[in-house]
């Protein structure tokens, strides 16, 4: 049952709290905020100064992130910053995305503490993995462009750097609360010791958080843990023990339904869209009777971090910083396998899915009953119906060191290394055998085709900060294969400072040596691409490099305006390297090269605010991989080559404080985002086959010259985003919150199927419809006799007017289109002849709808 319901839920948001800052303060900026001096882990975290460092920069305090984030997702806190759109995605729990000036995730550096935590075979960072981050951070920065980094780290889109929370924080404690829609319930303590006399000083976190999100059967439960020790022996050591994790399952909506689906879906038969529609899941009957849920798509994951960082102070004028870390992370996620009696989940008879019931969700057991009429010890290869997991874990360890030295009160330079060692395991295991006594498996070619019946419960957390061993091989199933990466870089930058003026240039060079060892192949013996091959390939190294440069002018204390400039040679992702999942290297491997200039102006007076950025960005070379959808083929994939993308746009934001009682902020960012030339495309089945999706080939040339950049993964670019918020205080510590927001010119995903044809290319990408969104907050503390006491209750409202809109898009289906499907009695019409429009947008795209009105509220004690 829920845990509040509409009444109690009104009272809450009219007595209580929820978050009151903007999250794009300039105020927030690290020379003018002593709260984030006193936690920042200072040898490696490469932090902007305002009107110093020549860069568009936002930061957000852990106070906003308390207050504000609720149960959004924590990225979701950067939507009123320019040029960032944050979705959650499928709409599970962590499952949220983030595009920066129209570049995705894998290509915006993500830091904890200045270290680099993206994946190394493929820059994906699944959110999922740090839900626990908005417990233990002390604010968060985003560096927009090129960032200040000076690792050899490609900040295509940006950086975001987390600042986690210091051993060394002043003493005390909170105890909180937090409870929300569909049942979110969320507790967490934290204390912290301060230093002692001798220098010793600790900190500590516990939070756990469960419920389900807004979409139908997205249960969670999710847990994370902090412990940091710190030690100042003297002026010139400082050290810092660190180790979090954030355990976590989750079930999932990964497949993007159409949008008439959402509408025949809907129980209330209204013509509307049934926003919480989940085709990834079921019910089952057991054996007592019960019809019990059950997940197709679930994620699973513990990324524990261990880190020891030591500042040295060698003398006045030098210093050498350096981190030691290591990360095992253990974990996958869930989808079906196989097929029973020929038909696979996704399978239609006669028009119609043949595992689906009349809402739309599959019918379990029926699945579960044609499974257990198959003998899979006399039946073929993969001839029962299970539900695999795909197991993505790693080992990783790393060391980075900065020395700094000041020359003169003018000149310093730094220099470093950032080296790092990762092993993936990259297998499939059985989770659900779907009522099957086994499940045939012939990938491995070591082994005869073995039966294998052994489940594992995604549900169960591993909790070992060290990892654990892996499943034997006659376990795993469909493939195995481990990455092995070695990137070894150094990096300079020469700072110039006098009086009104700052400058500095910086380079870095980076090997990154890539092996894929398959567990699966027999050793020299298999063939692919007409070459013997053997278990291990061998390295294979890319040399890669980025030199940047920037200036910061303060015309007077009220006018600035800077400047940056870059490129880099990125190395390609290990997918790439080696292209279709096997063993041989890429014959047409190159780097990606990436040039980026910037200017900016700010303007800073004591009740406003106000910064302007142009900037333009130009990748050649690129290489995507990504999954497409095929009717009734799992795991289909495309790969995606010689692409040249430009993005280039304008950002303004700005604050005006009318009074100690009101404030009002805002923001505005334009893009234009395209693609120059074409590029050519490879598609395969889950095997690597090779599958036709367009013409009589399996690779075609994609037509994309101007075409408007879309998305890669089920999820859409907007290039025009809006935001204005005020924040009203009528009396002392009480504050209320609203925000309005506008998202547009957001362009769908895009297809390789739609533009392998060269009349798609001028109609370009489906353009998704603009929308508006308005949120709301209050708080109010309550302070105790002792100042160091006192409760902070709150509430927040997300999308309070309920508004219907479409967050992401999948596919690129036009209304003048013609409908093809088989046996549809429209087939022949286009689909605004037949009326099947929604809101403008042909009612066959798959997409996600995002959330409607959701709510959250707190309590906290601080002592």
């Amino acid at each position: 049952m829920k845990l509040i319901n509409k009444s109690i839920l009104t009272a809450v948001i009219t007595l209580s709290t929820a978050s009151v800052y903007y999250a794009q303060q300039v105020q927030d900026t690290v020379s003018k905020s002593k709260d984030i001096e006193e936690v920042i882990l200072r040898g490696v975290t490469d932090i902007a100064k305002d009107r110093k460092t020549p860069v568009a920069v936002s930061t957000i305090k852990a106070a906003q992130i308390l207050e504000r984030q609720g149960n959004q997702e924590l990225v979701e806190l950067l939507n009123t910053t320019p040029s960032v759109y944050a979705t959650k995605g499928g709409g599970g729990f962590g499952d949220s995305q983030i595009v920066m000036r129209g570049f995705e995730s894998r290509n915006i550096a993500v830091m904890v503490n200045g270290m680099p935590v993206n994946d190394m075979e493929g820059g994906t960072v699944y959110f999922s993995n740090w839900t626990g981050l908005s417990d233990v951070t002390s604010f968060m920065q985003v560096q927009r462009g090129l960032g200040s980094s000076k690792l050899a780290i490609a900040s295509v889109g940006g950086t975001m750097n987390f600042i986690t929370r210091s051993a060394d924080m002043k003493k005390g404690g909170i105890v909180r609360l937090g409870v929300g829609n569909n049942d979110y319930l969320k507790t967490s303590f934290a204390y912290n010791t301060g230093k002692s006399d001798k220098g010793w000083s600790s900190s500590f976190l516990m939070s756990r958080q469960s419920g389900s999100t807004y979409i139908q059967n997205t249960d969670y439960e999710a847990y994370a843990y902090y412990f940091a020790l710190g030690w100042e022996s003297n002026k010139k050591h400082n050290f810092q023990f660190t180790i979090t994790g954030a355990p976590q399952w989750h079930d999932q909506r990964s497949y993007a339904p159409m949008i008439s689906d959402y509408i025949r879906y809907n129980p209330d038969n209204d013509g509307s869209p049934d926003r919480t529609y989940n085709s990834d899941w079921g019910y089952y009957t057991n054996a007592e009777g019960r019809r019990v849920a059950l997940s197709n798509r679930s994620n699973y994951y513990n990324k524990p971090v261990i880190m020891l960082n030591w500042d040295y102070n060698i003398n006045e004028k030098s210093k050498l910083s350096t981190v030691a870390y290591m990360s095992n992370g253990r974990g996958g996620g869930t989808a079906d396998l196989g097929r029973v009696n020929g038909r696979g989940l996704s399978t239609l008879v006669g028009g119609q899915p043949y595992f689906r019931d009349a809402q739309g969700l599959y019918n379990y057991d029926k699945v579960f009953a044609e499974n257990a009429a198959v003998n899979p010890n006399t039946a073929g290869n993969g001839a029962t119906l299970i539900r695999r997991a795909s197991i993505n874990s790693h080992n990783w360890y790393g060391v980075l060191m900065n020395f700094q030295h000041k020359i003169n009160d003018n000149w310093n330079f730094s220099i470093g290394t950032d080296d790092r060692y990762y092993y993936g395991y990259h297998y499939q295991v059985i989770s659900d055998l779907y009522g099957a006594s086994g499940y045939k498996d012939n990938a491995n070619k070591n082994i005869a085709p073995n039966v294998v019946s052994a489940t594992s419960d995604y549900k169960k957390l591993s909790w070992n900060p060290f990892g654990g061993s892996q499943v034997p091989l006659n376990e795993r199933i469909g493939f195995s294969n481990d990455g092995e990466v070695l990137w070894y870089s150094g990096f300079g930058q020469v700072e110039y400072t006098k009086d009104n003026l700052s400058a500095f240039i910086q380079g870095s060079v980076s090997n990154q040596g890539y092996q894929r060892i398959d567990e699966f192949i027999q050793d020299g013996v298999t063939v692919q691409r007409n070459q013997t091959v053997n278990r291990k390939t061998g390295f294979k190294n890319l040399f890669g490099y980025n030199i940047k440069g920037g200036a910061n002018y303060n015309i007077n204390e009220n006018h600035n305006v800077f400047a940056n400039v870059g490129y880099y040679s990125k190395q390609p992702f290990m997918n790439t390297v080696y292209p279709s999942n096997q063993q041989v290297v890429n014959p047409q491997l190159t780097n990606e090269k990436i040039f980026s200039a910037e200017v900016g102006y700010g303007f800073r007076s004591a009740n406003f605010t106000a910064n302007v950025n142009i900037y333009r960005t130009q990748w050649k070379d690129r290489a995507l991989r990504r999954t497409i959808t095929v009717p009734d083929v799992t795991d289909a994939y495309a790969e995606m080559n010689g692409i040249t993308e430009i993005h280039q746009g304008v950002e303004v934001d700005a604050t005006y404080r009318l009074n100690k009682f009101l404030e009002f902020n805002g923001m505005f960012s334009w893009g234009d985002y395209y693609y120059k030339g074409n590029a050519v495309g490879t598609t395969f089945d889950g095997n690597n086959n090779p599958l036709t999706v367009a013409g009589d080939s399996n690779t075609t040339t994609l037509y994309l010259d101007k075409v408007k950049v879309g998305g890669t993964s089920n999820n859409s670019i907007p290039q025009m985003t809006a935001s204005l918020g005020a924040t009203v205080k009528p009396v002392k510590d009480l504050s209320i919150y609203a925000g309005w927001r506008f998202v547009g010119k957001l362009y769908s995903t895009i297809d390789i199927a739609t533009f392998s044809n060269i009349a798609n290319q001028d109609r370009g990408v489906l353009k998704l419809p603009d929308y508006n969104l308005t949120d709301i907050g209050v708080s109010y503390k309550i302070r105790l006799r002792d100042a160091n006491q006192y409760f902070t209750i709150g509430a927040n409202v997300y999308n309070l007017f309920d508004t219907t809109y479409i967050q992401d898009g999948a596919t690129n289906i036009f209304g003048t289109d013609k409908i093809t499907t088989t046996g549809d009695p429209d087939a022949g019409k286009t689909y605004q002849e037949a009326g099947r429009m929604y809101n403008g947008v042909a009612s066959a795209n798959r997409v996600f709808f995002g959330f409607g009105r959701t709510w959250a509220a707190n309590l906290s004690f601080n002592f």
